[in-house]
């Protein structure tokens, strides 16, 4: 059986649509202030292999864990819910599978106590 990352389209797929995420994100005027001082590339090379493990491809991802990455950014239920959103509207948008969508939704919830302040 095909991994979701393989059924998605792979590695292109992913960079696709995380592509897609920052150049929603970086102007968005609700969330783009967490950018403003960020390495856009580097960030988005984090996110392609974040992406990648969640969606079951290779596990490649050796960043920071998410909450020391996070937490000291004071990321509040709103902003979580609109990077969410994002991210949801651009799998729809490229078809991906509603099963495969729905896993990614239990993923953000999983760790959404990770990213968002706990303060």
């Amino acid at each position: 059986m095909s991994s979701d990352y393989e059924r998605i389209g792979g590695a292109t797929a992913v960079t696709a649509v995380v592509d897609e995420l920052y150049a929603r994100l970086v102007p968005d005027a609700q969330v783009g202030h967490y950018f403003t001082d960020i390495d856009i590339p580097r960030q988005k090379r984090h996110m392609v292999l974040m992406l990648t493990t969640v969606l079951g491809g290779p596990d490649n991802y050796f960043g920071r864990p998410l909450d020391e990455a996070h937490q000291p950014l004071g990321i509040n239920e709103a902003d979580y819910e609109r990077v969410g959103e994002h991210l949801m509207a651009i799998l729809d948008e490229v078809g991906v599978p509603d099963d495969i969508r729905g896993r990614v939704v239990d993923v953000l919830t999983t760790v959404r106590p990770q990213v968002v302040s706990q303060a």
